[in-house]
């Protein structure tokens, strides 16, 4: 059960906007899910139901129109979303990485893949940095969250004093003495922001003044403790390096002074090694992980460019990048999208390979369900910005119960069932005006009046199953699954039993 393992990652209540020339865009609207260690949750939903938003905000790469207006997403104990570039940059690709949907786009046409694949390890390639940033790293990185949540709490709140001045000065027919109260408003959210900001500056620098003379003390032991560590190995080098030399010296025959001078030289890579990653080493490295996600001869296909390889090969490589820096969690972000049906088999096959070897978390969005059937653990169905059924994977794909999960299993060929294929009518809804009550209620054929009214809350199933929808209401008439989802069930349960 996902329950007894480690959680590893928690988002609760998140809550994105994006600042638009039309309007505020409610991206996600309250999205919660938790990750375990080892497991894969797979977020399915159309275009625009806020997959891929998740995704960037747990990766710290939304965009500089976007406001997290709520929530938070908890990783190793901290929060996410409050924690400054010089952590997530600790974090983005070293713990947790992710595989974007196009791959061609993904990877820079003129440079090999070699290259490409050992770029990260080259530009962390210094273990004494390293050292140092590793020993100074807690007191840095305290100085530095002070200052971010700081930064953060004041651009939250003038990112909502933004959205209010442009939502009151958007609206239409208002009268004059409409327009002074507003007027008025604004200026005393504007007092009222000053102030905030004042007391926040005052109550965070306070901190960061104590914190940050603690890390210059932290910073002077760090560097005595790197030229210590420097001045050893540099020492111990030199020492093995005049004994062979010595040896060297009094050798007789050829083959004596070969064996020592190649000593010699393993001595020198011995001492390369653990002062930095040599190319050498990045090199290998680089081939044990393209040998590891499939690329066949990567010896020779180390030196070509991506225009040299299949799409499938193509995502072979960036997932192959993704694995440089061992993270413990993988975002697949519509990683088979591209590609046709059998690459997508392989892809997605190769993924749970590496997942069961490495014992990663992964993180799966698609908007296909027919992808996620045999490598999801469990399941969340997001529509509009929000999740709308949460479950294992047998309980979305044999007990489905919100309208949508019906809409899009309907939507799945499947060459076992007579019943002709299901579309979604409509499209989905404008999410600057979100719609009022049950955001799928327009689309859908089971809406009840309630569902223009009021937005359903969670109702449980299980305790690993809930779904949004009127439907589970008691007071709700009673409905049936559609009949194509309830033929191919019944298909698959009876293909099973055989």
């Amino acid at each position: 059960m996902a329950e007894k393992k480690e959680k590893v990652l928690s988002v609760n209540n998140l809550v994105i906007n994006f600042k638009t020339d039309n309007g505020i865009l409610k991206a996600v609207r309250n999205v919660s899910f938790d990750l375990y260690q080892g497991e894969t949750l797979c977020i399915v939903g159309e275009s625009g139901s806020g997959k891929s938003v998740t995704s960037k905000t747990i990766m710290g790469i939304l965009a500089n129109n976007a406001i997290i207006a709520d929530g938070n997403i908890i990783y190793r104990g901290e929060n996410l979303l409050e924690i400054s570039e010089d952590e997530f940059y600790k974090i983005r690709g070293h713990k947790i990485g992710m595989i974007f949907q196009d791959p061609l786009s993904s990877l820079n046409p003129i440079v090999k893949i070699g290259k490409q694949i050992t770029e990260a390890m080259l530009i962390n390639s210094d273990k004494l940095k390293t050292m140092y940033n590793d020993l100074i790293s807690d007191d840095l990185i305290r100085y530095k969250n002070t200052l971010a949540k700081m930064n953060i709490a004041i651009s939250t709140e003038r990112k909502k004093l933004d959205a209010l001045i442009s939502e009151t000065r958007a609206k239409e027919g208002r009268t004059a003495q409409q327009r002074a109260a507003d007027k008025a408003l604004i200026k005393q959210k504007q007092a009222e922001f000053k102030a905030f900001e004042k007391k926040t500056r005052e109550e965070y620098m306070g901190k960061a003044k104590e914190y940050k003379a603690i890390l210059a003390e932290t910073e002077k032991k760090a560097k005595k403790e790197v030229a210590a560590y420097k001045g050893q190995v540099t020492e111990e080098y030199k020492a093995r390096q005049a004994e062979i030399k010595g040896k060297l010296s009094a050798a007789s025959t050829k083959e004596e002074k070969d064996a020592l001078k190649k000593e010699l030289e393993l001595a020198k890579e011995d001492l390369d090694n653990k002062l930095c990653i040599t190319k050498a080493e990045a090199k290998r490295r680089a081939l044990e992980i393209m040998k590891e996600v499939g690329i066949p001869e990567p010896e020779r296909r180390y030196n070509q460019y991506p225009f040299e390889f299949s799409g499938g090969m193509r995502q072979r490589i960036v997932i192959a990048i993704a694995l440089t820096a061992s993270p413990e969690i993988l975002i697949c972000d519509e990683p088979t999208t591209a590609l046709d049906v059998t690459i997508q088999a392989q892809i997605l096959e190769l993924i749970n390979k590496i997942k069961a070897e490495r014992n990663l978390s992964c993180i799966f969005i698609t908007h296909d369900l027919g992808v996620v059937a045999n490598m999801a653990d469990r399941v969340a169905v997001m529509y509009a910005g929000k999740i709308v059924e949460y479950g294992t994977s047998d309980e979305i794909f044999f007990e489905p119960k919100h309208p949508y999960t019906w809409a899009l299993l309907s939507s799945i060929p499947d060459v076992d069932s007579k019943e002709k294929l299901e579309a979604i009518p409509g499209t989905p809804p404008n999410m600057i005006h979100p719609p009022k009550g049950d955001a799928f209620a327009i689309r859908s054929k089971y809406a009840m009046n309630i569902d223009f009214r009021e937005e359903p809350p969670f109702f449980k199933l299980s305790d690993t199953h809930y779904a949004a929808t009127w439907l589970l209401d008691p007071h709700a008439p009673k409905v049936e699954m559609p009949k194509i989802v309830s033929e191919r069930i019944k298909n698959s349960l009876e293909g099973g039993a055989q």
